[in-house]
């Protein structure tokens, strides 16, 4: 049986290309799905969903969120704006200037068209992500710039409904369906796939192959050898299906490896944590408030500026440094005024808890004389400059200690005192595969290969060293969108 677009994975960038490839004529569209049916949507599943685009007037985010003053009077008047200028700022000072500017700029300036056309196209249904963005401060929401809306019912939400979605357009989905590699014509055109599924190994012809089947984050060996030995038992925060199948298809073929290979999206999570992600609690495992508390490692000591910046722009860095820690573990301290900042997700596991600060130490596996002389250094430092505000860099800061904690640096001095032991969970890697902005995948002789597009996780050059919250998602819609309109055109 032949196709127009096959389409391999099933999450976010491939749900797009799927649904745009249908939208832009493919008659016959398959989406192949490694994972069975009821492990579907890779690590968008387990995503806060949230999308990172821009716009120049508040009203444009209106048709999204249509209550949002109703909801939060004073909205239209405190949410600040987010115009190119600030999201290309924003990506270049976390991936310390080394995003590919052609990406980045494709990504940008079709961040707020192609948000809409997830709405309008996709059925997706949008709201404030008010549990993880929004900071009350007095009796107003505070709201970050950029990063503030999310798709309903987060990750599940936005699987569900894309393959939704498609189905309802007339696309094929197949589960349990492993694809082993990539097939070509005499000219070297990509024609098809070699796929493994619950009937055995058969070829599935098509005019066009979007590969959107994420990185290698599942994948030991790959992590050890790209990544660094500590990463080798690293928790993986979602998809236990992400070994780097289309990677190495595709590279297979001559497609250019492009990105920063040893980097990844790694945030705080809790240390109990399951080892892949467990669906009925999807991003919960999060512990990401650190930035109103202390961080101690298993010697006792703050090894990191908890206040360097918003969380938004440091977790992602933040959960990778805490694995190169002794035993990959650190605690989160906080005392009772943090309390009313804390995300909800910390409230899914029980916190270590004492009315003293010493009563909580002794409950900690670290060394517990180095960390109350750290605590005990940190109180008599902190809470110079200011006044405290949650929803700005406040430049409320330590003196005399290293590291230094640059905002938000509160004394810990309110009882009761609370604790997380938390351990740095991997979520996709930042190498891949070089694309055009057309999403062609590029070839080593620095050429197009014909027929083979990628998107999403599989997409390098965007993220180095760190990552802002929801540009991944942002780029997987964008160049799946793309992909699909490209492939749908590849005759």
């Amino acid at each position: 049986m032949s196709y127009d677009v096959i389409i391999v994975g099933a999450g976010n960038a491939a749900g797009a290309a799927a649904v745009s490839a249908r939208e832009h004529g493919a008659k016959k569209v398959l989406m192949l799905e490694k994972a069975p049916q009821a492990q579907r949507g890779g690590n968008t599943y387990f995503s806060g969903a949230i999308f990172r685009f821009v716009f120049d007037k508040v009203a444009q985010l209106d048709r999204f969120i249509p209550d949002a003053e109703k909801e939060y009077p004073g909205f239209h008047a405190d949410v600040p704006l987010y115009p190119k200028a600030a999201f290309e700022e924003d990506l270049l000072r976390v991936t310390e200037g080394r995003s590919d500017r052609t990406l980045l700029n494709t990504m940008i300036d079709e961040s707020y068209d192609t948000t809409c056309w997830m709405q309008s196209v996709g059925k997706h249904h949008f709201e404030l992500a008010r549990s993880v963005m929004g900071l009350k401060v007095g009796n107003k929401i505070k709201w970050p710039r950029g990063a503030i809306l999310r798709t309903i019912h987060e990750g599940v939400g936005l699987s569900e409904t894309w393959l939704a979605t498609a189905e309802s357009m007339g696309v094929e989905i197949r589960y349990e369906s492993h694809v082993l590699e990539l097939t070509q014509n005499s000219m070297g055109r990509v024609n098809g796939v070699v796929v493994r599924g619950p009937k055995g190994v058969e070829k599935i012809e098509a005019n066009a192959v979007v590969l959107g089947c994420g990185g290698f984050e599942t994948n030991p060996e790959w992590r050890t050898r790209y990544l660094g030995q500590e990463w080798g038992h690293a928790k993986v925060r979602g998809s236990n299906f992400n070994y780097g199948d289309g990677l190495r298809m595709a590279m297979d073929l001559g497609a250019m490896p492009w990105g920063h290979w040893g980097g990844c999206h790694a945030t705080p999570i809790v240390a109990e944590a399951p080892d892949y992600g467990v669906r009925n609690m999807t991003d919960k495992t999060n512990r990401l408030s650190y930035p109103f508390g202390v961080m101690l490692n298993m010697e006792g000591k703050r090894w990191i500026d908890e206040g360097a910046d918003f969380n938004p722009f440091t977790y992602a860095k933040y959960g990778g440094l805490i694995l190169k820690q002794t035993a990959g573990v650190v605690y989160q301290i906080f005392d009772s005024k943090a309390v009313e900042l804390f995300e909800p997700r910390y409230w899914s596991s029980e916190p270590l808890k004492s009315d003293t600060l010493e009563g909580l130490v002794k409950q900690m596996k670290l060394d517990q004389t180095q960390a109350m002389k750290t605590l005990n250094e940190y109180n008599a430092a902190a809470a110079h400059g200011g006044p405290f505000n949650p929803a700005a860099l406040d430049k409320l800061h330590t003196e005399g200690i290293t590291p230094v904690k640059t905002n938000w640096a509160t004394k810990l001095d309110a009882p009761p005192y609370y604790s997380w032991a938390v351990t740095g969970g991997i979520t996709f890697t930042f190498g891949g595969i070089k694309v055009n902005p057309q999403a062609q995948v590029i070839s080593t002789g620095w050429k197009p290969i014909d027929g083979l597009y990628a998107c999403g996780e599989m997409v390098g050059g965007l993220f180095h060293y760190n990552y802002a919250l929801g540009s991944g998602l942002m780029s997987g819609a964008v160049f799946g969108r793309i992909a699909g309109r490209q492939a749908a055109g590849n005759k």
